[in-house]
């Protein structure tokens, strides 16, 4: 994982992470813990594509389950009593 401290940054500047970035996203270490990433506007945009990309087949996948019929309509109370059947 390439990290870099937040106290380098104060002192050094925004600069100290210009090197390090070409090398993959930056984590940033705040109180010992990872608190921050910092990337490049298009790993940003890519990764924003790929988020959007994958809805969109979970979407299509779900509309596809509808229309072969492999969905139940119910509520909470029917879901409840097929898991936990009182009998």
């Amino acid at each position: 994982m390439n990290t870099i401290s937040a106290l380098e940054i104060k002192r050094r500047g925004i600069s100290i992470v210009d090197s390090q970035i070409e090398c993959g996203p930056v984590h940033v270490i705040r109180n010992n813990r990872p608190q921050y990433v910092v990337m490049t506007e298009k790993r940003y945009q890519e990764m924003m594509d790929e988020m959007n990309d994958a809805w969109e087949l979970r979407v299509k996948a779900s509309l596809e389950e509808v229309a072969a019929g492999l969905v139940q309509k119910g509520n909470a109370d029917q879901l409840i009593r097929e898991i936990f059947p009182t009998d």
